[in-house]
């Protein structure tokens, strides 16, 4: 199972699009002007990913947002970030190839895969932030939820609350990486928790 969070291309008529590529090299030239180059996921056989690099040539015409979706400069893509991408089905053969890029999105961190459970809460470890949803008394009915400094906590009606607020036996929606350990009970990473209900 591939738990590396790069994009794979897309094609969508005459342009391409990564979601989730990783910056690994990052040069800007005279303003408005540069390029990056960039990794992303290949799918192989028998599940297996390869990682391959892409270079992005930026000029005046290429647009270049932040996560807030405000214009920033060329200089402003660093190594070491993750971006959306949209340029040209129209690459070189060189090592690596080479595209025009269109519009370059920052984004803070890969956007992971997620899905939701609706359940209600077993207990909360707020020593280690753990978050468990499942029958109390039935360790294999279990979910253990890692709480993160960017999780989102609500109560019912949007409003931040702590995770010391929640309670065994309340109803939450927790929206979480699509991913889980082998353990018991397996763990995944929560990034929303709503409380809806008593």
């Amino acid at each position: 199972m591939n738990n590396d969070p790069r994009g794979i291309i897309i094609q969508q008529g005459s342009l391409m699009r990564i979601d989730n590529a990783f910056v690994e090299e990052s040069f800007c030239g005279r303003p408005s002007s540069g390029y990056i180059i960039v990794s992303y996921s290949v799918p192989e056989e028998s599940d297996a990913v390869s990682i391959q690099n892409l270079r992005l040539n930026l000029n005046q015409n290429t647009v270049i947002l932040n996560t807030f979706g405000q214009r920033i400069c060329t200089c402003c893509i660093q190594e070491g970030m993750w971006v959306n991408a949209v340029f040209s089905a129209r690459m070189t053969r060189s090592l690596p190839p080479q595209s025009n890029a269109l519009v370059i999105i920052v984004q803070r961190r890969p956007q992971a895969p997620s899905s939701i459970t609706t359940d209600r809460i077993a207990s909360v470890d707020t020593a280690n932030r753990f978050l468990y949803t499942g029958n109390p008394n039935d360790i294999n009915s279990q979910t253990r939820f890692v709480i993160t400094d960017t999780t989102s906590i609500t109560n019912r009606f949007g409003s931040p609350i702590r995770l010391n607020s929640l309670r065994p036996g309340q109803l939450v929606q927790i929206t979480h990486a699509n991913f889980q350990t082998a353990s018991i009970p397996p763990q995944t990473t929560a990034f929303r928790v709503q409380l809806l209900g008593p």
